[in-house]
């Protein structure tokens, strides 16, 4: 190991041998921490990520595909009580290509595959049953697709048809649907369904599909045009006349002095309207004719018809009367002429949703009415234009003056002053709290440096061994007395009562220096053979 790796290790353990039993405890603490948050860390980064392989499969088929899985040593996750599959997202389509190949997850609802199986020597009726199962197979398979749907089942009625009757049976066809936990199927998802089958069998309408679900609860019934999504038109059109009426109310009466509630019944049944126009083109010629011609003579006394001295023509027939006294004639023309008709006519679909009748109610604050200067007439004049009201639909409108409770307004804002409170409280305690970890944080950095500093000073203080000094001789040791470095030296013979010599500079250091080692060995023996090794070392000639 190189020299200068090594002292930065020997270093390093005698810095750690110089810290106390709680610093120690922490370093061995900070280590562990260390350690933990980078295996955390890397296990959390090398997790693989987890993706759905199949969802909403049957137990049958989860065992089968867990067992494929397990052959093919793939680690796999099972959620939503076993109907979901989740594996490595490096792996799903690998995995997807297989369970297809086995045929996995098996189809709950055959459709057009049933065909496949069907042979020569099939029979009519085997043929008609086949291909009205796979039908209703593929229409199961297709409401399965539709969100809140968990499972669905359709059966199909379609009549044979037969050569001794003209008269034609309808196909009906009943839905049994299975909604998702937690989800119900809106109007609008039941509208589409039964359009859905209807569209997709010949003959049938809408009128002749019924919609059930798993609670036994008709949500379409056949025989009717009832509009699955009437009741959110209905809600729609009262939310947007309660709109704009609230609207034009704030602007006159100003915010929260008026309240608006709009009750519009709907028409739910479509019908058909044909209206027929008949015009005669003008300049065009005459498609046929007919003229008719009598007359009479007779004589002695006689009656002529008509009336006497008149003349009348009526659509080219002319009739003449005359009395001569004894003789009589009667002559009769008459003609028609058959002109050409255009004739319209125009079918007109009334599709369910219209409104039959609208009611509005109004309430406005006396108070805020009284100040700005509007009467109640003026009011309902406003409110039955905004809202597009019909007397001759029967639509209703009515407005009362009444004094507003202010209980609410009251309590509004003592629970807005309340929240301000609250998260300006909040917001102290979370800038406390961050004050205190800042705090925390900048104690424990000067902790830590006033405790590197004083083991620092600590480390300059000590004196300087015997060994640590190159200047000083090897032989000075051996050289050296034994005696104290602080005992003065006993005065020589014959000299009494004189002044004692002092020793040598040279003398007392050495001494003093001994006196140390010494006591550093006693003290801490580890250290002073640390000291020899170094200076072991570093007296070492240069190879």
């Amino acid at each position: 190991m190189p020299p200068a790796l090594l002292g930065m290790f020997r270093r390093i353990g005698t810095t750690i041998a110089g810290f106390s039993f709680a610093q120690k405890t922490l370093a061995v603490l900070g280590v562990l921490v260390l350690v933990l948050g980078g295996v955390g860390l890397t296990s959390w980064l090398t997790r693989p990520q987890y993706v759905p392989l199949f969802s909403g499969i049957s137990p049958t088929d989860a065992q089968a595909i867990t067992d494929q899985l397990h052959s093919d040593n793939v680690p796999y996750q099972l959620t939503d009580g076993g109907a979901t599959i989740l594996v490595p997202q490096a792996q799903v389509y690998q995995e997807r290509m297989k369970a297809a190949a086995a045929n996995l997850p098996s189809a709950t609802n055959q459709g057009y595959s049933l065909l496949n199986t069907m042979g020569v020597t099939t029979s009519d009726f085997q043929q008609t049953v086949t291909y009205k199962r796979a039908m209703e197979g593929e229409l199961a398979n297709t409401i399965d697709a539709m969100d809140g749907v968990k499972t669905s089942s359709v059966k199909l009625a379609i009549p044979q048809p037969t050569v001794f009757t003209d008269s034609t049976q309808d196909p009906t066809a009943s839905v049994f649907v299975a909604e998702t936990p937690g989800t119900t199927l809106s109007g609008s998802q039941v509208q589409a369904i039964v359009h859905l089958v209807s569209a997709s069998t010949v003959g049938m309408k809408p009128s002749d599909v019924s919609v059930i679900d798993a609670a036994g609860n008709v949500l379409s019934t056949a025989g009717t045009t009832f509009a699955a999504g009437t009741d959110d038109q209905a809600k729609a059109y009262d939310t947007a006349v309660e709109t704009s009426v609230q609207s034009m109310l704030d602007k006159v009466l100003g915010t929260g002095n008026s309240t608006v509630v709009v009750n519009a019944l709907m028409d739910n049944s479509s019908s058909t309207k044909t209206t027929d126009q008949y015009s005669i083109p003008t300049g065009a010629p005459v498609s046929s004719s007919t003229t008719q011609k009598e007359t009479y003579t007779g004589t002695g006394a006689g009656t002529a018809s008509g009336v006497l001295g008149t003349s009348a023509t009526t659509n080219g027939a002319s009739n003449t009367a005359s009395s001569n006294g004894g003789n009589g004639t009667y002559s009769s023309d008459s003609s028609t002429s058959d002109n050409v008709i255009n004739k319209t006519s125009t079918t007109q679909q009334i599709p369910a949703g219209s409104v039959q009748r609208q009611t509005v109610s109004v309430a406005v604050d006396t108070a805020a009415a009284r100040k700005a200067g509007v009467s109640m007439n003026q009011i309902q004049s406003m409110v039955a234009n905004a809202a597009g009201a019909s007397t001759q639909r029967g639509d209703a409108v009515g407005v009362q003056f009444v004094s507003f409770s202010q209980a609410n307004a009251v309590a509004a804002k003592q629970a807005l002053a309340a929240a301000n409170a609250q998260a300006q409280q909040a917001q102290l305690t979370s800038w406390i709290r961050d004050g205190v970890i800042a705090l925390a944080i900048i104690a424990g950095l000067v902790a830590a440096i006033v405790m590197v500093r004083r083991r620092r000073a600590v480390v300059e203080e000590e004196p300087i061994g015997l060994f640590d000094d190159p200047t000083v001789p090897l032989m000075t040791l051996t050289a050296t007395p034994a005696a104290s470095p602080l005992t003065a030296a006993p005065p020589a013979a014959g000299a009494v009562g004189a002044a004692a010599t002092p020793p040598e500079p040279s003398t007392l250091a050495a001494g003093q220096r001994k006196a140390e080692i010494e006591q550093l060995a006693v003290n801490d023996p580890r250290r002073a053979a640390d000291f020899l090794l170094a200076l072991m070392d570093d007296r070492q000639p240069a190879s």
